[in-house]
Order: structure tokens, then sequence, then C-alpha cells
């Protein structure tokens, strides 16, 4: 990380560079062989009373003394950095996903999206901002809430970071009104063409265009489990091209009840492939199940002239993490849920 000029540390941001993504350098502690500098990039949301905060990739906000700068610049926002990962905007790729996983009701509050679905995951229940609320903060931020109290629904707010044209603005703001993130999801890319050509058995993977009580039965997001409601059956068969894959259990299997070993789904949008809801059951992991289902989707997706491909992730899912660094996939951006205190 380079801040020198003429060998000469320099602080080349200013009050002015709110909004803009930096790199800053900080003096953090005195050591017997001198000062220990931290390191800081991400977007710079403010800066008063002598104190920056900035928003890093991970969605946290970092506080910064004005007085402990020793260098600073504005840098570019990150390119995706593997060779081979699709190029896409923040925006383009939002409403992509927001297609994908379509809630039962939505309003629209200017450039905001206000979506419901019973309560039926945070993705459908939360407002999706991509603009301008058409109205200050503090009011947009009342109607949101009376909207959802009306439903009997807590209140979320999708706010996205690490990428250009995300959100961090919006979230410390929201951190500032006391505002909490409750989780953090990564929203992956890649080719959809590796995917399709990776060594799987995919003899055994069925594909349908609608859901069955087999695949519910293994679905684990029901409550309760293979009794959905109609809330639920809307998001998940809603979508521009959706297909519903399943791996059925070895014959014998009496714990199976019916249920299928693994199953995923997947929405073909134009050039890209969302998959979702890839589930193995425990007695059948580590058998490339997961990977036969990615496999057998990315396939057909490929038929109907995606090229494209993306996924969500929760932060903490280390194993699916290991599983879709392996398949290609880079983090594109991250998106949290803020909820009031």
């Amino acid at each position: 990380m380079e801040f020198t000029v003429g060998g000469r540390l320099e602080v080349r941001i200013a009050p002015t560079d709110v909004g803009k993504r930096v790199s800053v350098r900080r003096a953090s502690a005195q050591q017997a062989q001198g000062p220990r500098f931290t390191d800081t990039v991400g977007v710079l949301t403010s800066w008063e009373h002598g104190v920056l905060s900035i928003t890093t990739k991970n969605g946290e906000s970092v506080r910064i003394a004005e007085s402990s700068l020793v260098a600073g610049k504005v840098v570019p926002a990150a390119p995706a950095r593997r060779r081979g990962v699709p190029a896409a905007s923040f925006e383009e790729l939002a409403q992509v996903c927001a297609r994908a996983w379509p809630p039962e009701e939505s309003e629209a509050l200017g450039d905001w999206r206000l979506r419901a679905a019973g309560g039926f995951t945070r993705r459908a229940n939360s407002v999706l901002p991509l603009g301008d609320p058409g109205v200050p903060l503090d009011e947009a931020l009342r109607y949101v809430e009376r909207w959802y109290g009306e439903r009997g629904l807590p209140v979320y707010i999708q706010v996205a970071t690490g990428a250009e044209g995300t959100q961090e603005r919006l979230g410390a703001a929201l951190d500032e009104r006391g505002w909490r993130r409750e989780v953090t999801t990564e929203v992956r890319v890649g080719a959809a063409a590796p995917v399709a050509d990776l060594d799987a058995d995919v003899t055994a993977v069925r594909l349908s265009r609608d859901l069955d009580e087999a695949w519910l039965s293994r679905y684990q997001r029901c409550e309760p489990p293979g009794r959905p409601g109609p809330h639920v059956l809307e998001v998940l068969r809603g979508g521009p091209s959706v297909w519903f894959a399943s791996v059925p259990a070895d014959a014998g299997d009496e714990d199976a009840a019916g249920a299928p070993a693994a199953i995923g789904r997947c929405v073909v949008d134009g050039r890209w492939a969302g998959f979702m809801a890839v589930d193995v059951a425990p007695g059948y992991r580590r058998r490339g199940l997961a990977t036969a289902v990615m496999t057998a989707l990315a396939r057909r997706a490929l038929d109907e002239g995606a090229s494209a491909a993306w996924l969500q992730v929760e932060s903490d899912n280390e194993a699916a993490r290991a599983l879709y660094d392996g398949m290609g996939f880079a983090v594109h951006h991250r998106y949290h849920h803020f909820r009031p205190a």
C-alpha cells in the first residue's frame, strides 16, 4: 500500500471526499522501536468533529481520530480479482438476485423496495434500497417501520458493502440511529461453464420445473418442515426460469422417509444463473452430491443461454464457502440485514 510522494507520507483526503473509497494509515500505538501503524481501506462515510468513519468491505465501521492520520488517499473501487469471473455492476446483480427470490408483496418508496412474504427469509422480508427513498431518511425509516408493523413482521433493511455503488453511507447512517447488523451474506459470482464441466456424476440428479412433496421434505427453511404455506411456495416458484433438482435417497434407506438425499434450485435470468437451496442430508455428505446438483443445474442453465453464475452464502458458513471457492466463485459484494434496536 503506497502512500508516499517523493518519499514523504501525505494525507491526501479531506471531508469533501466523504462517499469515496479511501485508504488510510494511522498511528495506532507507540512501541520501543517506534510508532506502530494500522492501514484501513473502505468507504469514507463521515468526517466530523475530528473523527473519520470508514466502512470496510466486510461492513465493519472503523472510527479514526483525524489527529492519528499519517497518510491517506482516494482509491478506485476494488475490481473482481479472479480471472474468468464475470463483470457486473452492483445494481445489475442486486436486481437479478431480487428477481430470483421474489416476495409475496412489495411496494416502492422512491428507489427503495419494501418486500414481504409472511416472514419467510430475511431476503423476501426486507427493504432493498437501490437509491434515494424520495423523502428524508428519518421519514423513510418511520414509514418502513409502520409498513412492516402493519404486517406483523420484524423490520429489516438490506445494506450492501464492498463494491462500486454499494450502500456504506446508508449503513453508517443506520448505525448512528441505533440499528444493528444481524447477519452478513456474501454474494459470489463465477462463470457458469466451469461449474457445468465439473467431474460430477449427475446420472441420479432429477430436474423439474416444479416442486413436489419430496423436495420440500428435504428443504430446511420450512416451518414446519415439509409443510410450507402458500407464501413459501410463491417465493420458491417465483423467478424468470426456475429449475428444481433432487437426488433420490438410497433404496432401503428407512431414515430418509421419502426425502431426497440432496436438493437444489436454480433461476435462469438472461445471462445469469443463480443457485439457491442446495442442501444435502447429513448421512449423504462428502459424496459429491452438492457438486452433482449444481453441475446438473448449470448444464441446464447453459442450454438456456446463461454464461454467468451467482450464489449467496452466509459469511460464517465455512464449509459452503470452501466448496464455492473450489468451483471458482469469487465475492462480488456483501450485504447485511440491519434491524432497529
